[in-house]
C-alpha cells in the first residue's frame, strides 16, 4: 500500500508531506509555484498517488496539473478539514500531514471535483451574473443620485426604461454639475454592461444550446434560457446527491436545525453553500410566484399559504427550495417537470 499525500497549498508555494499506512509521515516538501517545477516534482511522485488538498481560490491549475501527472486529486473542503484536524498549533507542514491523515482514515471532508469543460462553461454563467450586479450597482447610484437633489417622479417607476431614460436626459440639466457628469458617464457605462451582457447570453445559446439536460429543465417553472444552463452547470453531476434534499441543502435553501433537551428551532439558511445555485432558483421562484398560470398550482399555493406568517422572503425561499427538488427529480429520472397535485379547500 503506497502512501498518501497531503498538500497544503498557498498562493505561491504548496508543501506536500506523505503519510504511510504505519501513519508515518515524510519530511515536508515545499515547491514553488512555477509549472515546471511543479510538474517535474507531481512526476517523482508513486504513480497513481491520492493527493489530498484544499479548495483554494486557485486549485483549478493544482487539480490539472495532478490529474496530468496520472495522480488522483481529492479536494477538500478547508473549514470542515480544519475542525476535524483539531490541532492546537498550525503550520503549512501539519497542515499537508493533517490532509493527508484524514484521507488515509478515509474521514477527508471531500468536495467533488467538477470536469475540465464544465468548470470552463461556468464563467459564461458567472461572468454574466459579475456584469449583472455591476449593472445593478451603477443603477442604485444613479436613483440615489436622483432622490438626493429631489428629482425623482413619482409617475415613472423605472428610471431605465423608455421614458425614465427620457426623463433622465432632462434631469441631467438640473442635476449639479459634476454629479451631472458622473451621471452620465455611469449611464454610458450601463449601457456598455447591457451591450456585453448581451454578448454572453448570445454565447451562452450557441456554445450550451438545448441539452438534453437544458431542455427538461427549461420545463420547471421559473428556470429560462440562462437560469436553466445556470442551474445545469453548477448541478454537475446529479448523481453525487443522493437524495433531493442534499441538493437543495447543496444551494443552501434548506434551514437549520437547533434541537436540544426536546425544543427544536430552524435557523437561517447556510453559508457555506454554492451561491450560484441559490441565487438562481431564488430568482426563478420570484419569477414563478409572479406568473398567473403558478397561482392555481403548487408553487402558487406554497407561496400563498406561507406568506402571510413568513413573509415574501421565507415564502420565496420555500418555493426555491421545491424547485431545487424538482430540478433533482428532473434530472435523474430524465422526465419533464409535473407540478405535485394541489388540494383546493371549497
Amino acid at each position: 500500500m503506497q502512501p498518501v499525500v497531503g498538500c497544503d497549498a498557498h498562493k505561491k508555494f504548496s508543501v506536500f508531506v506523505s503519510v504511510d499506512h504505519a501513519g508515518k509521515s515524510s519530511r515536508p516538501v515545499r515547491v514553488d509555484h512555477d509549472r515546471d517545477l511543479y510538474c517535474k516534482y507531481l512526476c517523482s511522485l508513486p504513480p497513481e498517488s491520492d493527493i489530498a488538498l484544499g479548495a483554494t481560490g486557485h486549485w483549478y491549475w493544482i487539480v490539472d496539473a495532478m490529474e496530468q501527472a496520472g495522480h488522483h486529486p481529492h479536494l477538500a473542503n478547508p473549514f470542515e478539514a480544519k475542525r476535524r484536524m483539531a490541532k492546537s498549533n498550525k503550520t503549512d507542514a501539519l497542515d499537508a500531514r493533517g490532509l493527508a491523515i484524514l484521507l488515509r482514515c478515509g474521514t477527508l471532508p471531500e468536495s467533488w471535483i467538477p470536469p475540465g469543460e464544465l468548470r470552463d462553461q461556468r464563467e459564461l454563467l458567472r461572468t454574466r451574473m459579475a456584469l449583472r450586479d455591476l449593472r445593478t450597482s451603477l443603477k442604485h447610484r444613479i436613483y440615489a443620485a436622483i432622490d438626493r437633489c429631489g428629482l425623482h417622479p413619482e409617475a415613472i417607476s423605472d428610471l431605465f426604461g423608455t421614458k425614465g431614460r427620457q426623463y433622465l436626459a432632462s434631469a441631467l440639466q438640473r442635476l449639479p454639475s459634476e454629479t451631472s457628469q458622473m451621471t452620465a458617464m455611469q449611464l454610458h457605462s450601463i449601457d456598455q454592461l447591457e451591450e456585453k451582457i448581451e454578448t454572453i447570453e448570445c454565447r451562452i445559446a450557441e456554445r450550451l444550446r438545448m441539452s438534453p439536460e437544458i431542455r427538461l429543465l427549461r420545463t420547471i417553472p421559473g428556470l429560462g434560457p440562462v437560469l436553466a444552463p445556470l442551474v445545469w452547470l453548477e448541478i454537475g453531476d446529479v448523481e453525487r446527491f443522493p437524495r433531493a434534499e442534499h441538493l437543495a441543502s447543496y444551494a443552501g435553501l434548506v434551514p437549520r436545525i437547533i434541537a436540544s433537551g426536546g425544543h427544536v428551532r430552524h435557523g437561517g439558511t447556510c453559508r457555506n453553500v454554492n451561491h450560484y445555485l441559490k441565487w438562481a432558483f431564488v430568482e426563478a421562484a420570484n419569477i414563478a410566484i409572479r406568473t398567473k398560470a403558478q397561482r392555481r398550482q403548487h408553487i402558487g399555493l406554497l407561496y400563498q399559504r406561507l406568506y402571510p406568517a413568513k413573509g415574501h422572503g421565507r415564502a420565496a425561499v420555500a418555493v426555491a427550495r421545491h424547485l431545487a427538488e424538482a430540478s433533482y427529480w428532473v434530472l435523474r429520472k430524465r422526465q419533464n417537470y409535473r407540478a405535485p397535485q394541489a388540494h383546493i379547500a371549497g
